[in-house]
């Protein structure tokens, strides 16, 4: 087998400290391809980890392949590709015959599987059908915080069914919700951005949003119709007494922010309501490939803030995620000579 050298990679540290570390040799197996790695973003579950010395951190990473097993098909050589939070499954269990790879038993996910490496270093090794290719007119330097970002709200609002018509809200601009905005309003749906002051208004507006409520102006919604579905993409839990009040009966309230308190929700409301809880992970392969289609055929992109990938930039990027000072997503880029 032929062996790959990771190069260099970022890893976590017990003080929380991003530090860079001299990476792996591995072998590259039957049906994986390498890819070598141009953009990252930096997405909030990277912090979940920062604090393991053992793994290499970053999970949105984008690049060009570089080598291929003689058992791949589908790619070559040169190839733009990404890829999603889940790095494989078993492709055998009812959940992977039925498409949600996702949820297999077995599944090798971020954090996880594969501490050896991740997006924050110089290579990837993947196996071919869980990677993804970037299309030809997107830029390579904007993929990179769809492929958890994007991907994770483009697969909630179609587990929602949000359809075209619909009244919908976003809790909440930040890097999924300025994401979110921009997929709902370009599949035909009032979109209505909840948060809570003005300071968002106008960019909430420029990305496609139909309404804006400021919940310190108007903490009962008056005036406001309602919405058949709520999108949570704050970085910590709403106060769900308040955020029912907009609800239209049957809608669904579909939760991105990723936390580890208790889901706390008045019991009643969802009863009288008929309310639906739509839990939703990360984006199976075959909507991860759609939501890269859909993102170039309609000109969805992130705003970003370009960094470069080492320790000092790495370390910026996480300590000013931490505080919330960023419109709206970070992307490192690799410092590699050979680096797109």
């Amino acid at each position: 087998m032929t062996e790959v050298d990771l190069g260099t990679v970022f890893k976590g540290s017990e003080s929380g400290e991003i530090v860079k570390a001299k990476g792996e040799t591995i072998k590259l197996g039957p049906g994986q391809v390498v890819i070598d790695i141009a953009y990252s973003g930096l997405c909030g579950t990277d912090q979940h980890f920062r604090h393991n010395p053992n793994m290499v951190l970053g999970h949105e990473g984008v690049g060009i392949i570089s080598q291929v097993d003689p058992l791949v098909k589908h790619y070559k050589v040169g190839d733009r590709v990404g890829w999603g939070y889940n790095h494989e499954a078993c492709g055998f269990c009812n959940h992977c015959w039925n498409g949600r790879d996702v949820i297999c038993p077995d599944r090798k996910m971020y954090g996880v599987a594969d501490l050896e490496w991740g997006s924050f270093g110089d290579r990837a090794v993947l196996n071919e059908f869980f990677i993804h290719r970037i299309p030809d007119n997107y830029p390579l330097r904007l993929a990179g915080p769809l492929q958890c970002g994007g991907a994770t709200v483009y697969s909630a609002i179609l587990n929602a069914e949000s359809k075209p018509g619909q009244r919908v809200g976003v809790l909440g601009l930040g890097g999924l919700g300025h994401l979110a905005v921009q997929y709902l309003n370009k599949m035909g749906l009032h979109v209505t951005v909840i948060s809570s002051s003005n300071s968002k208004r106008e960019q909430a507006l420029e990305l496609g949003a139909s309404e804006f409520i400021a919940t310190k102006e108007n903490p009962d919604f008056k005036g406001v119709l309602p919405l058949d579905a709520l999108y949570v993409s704050t970085s910590f839990q709403p106060e769900w007494d308040q955020v029912v009040k907009v609800m239209a009966p049957g809608g669904a309230l579909v939760p991105l922010t990723v936390s580890d308190e208790e889901f706390r929700f008045p019991y009643s409301s969802i009863l009288l309501k008929e309310l639906r809880v739509i839990g939703s992970l990360v984006a199976r392969r075959q909507v991860h490939r759609e939501m890269m289609e859909f993102s170039a055929l309609n000109d969805v992109r992130p705003m970003v803030e370009e960094l470069p990938m080492t320790e000092e930039g790495l370390n910026k990027a996480f300590a000013r995620l931490e505080k919330g000072d960023v419109r709206y997503r970070f992307v490192l880029k690799s410092q590699r000579t050979d680096a797109d």
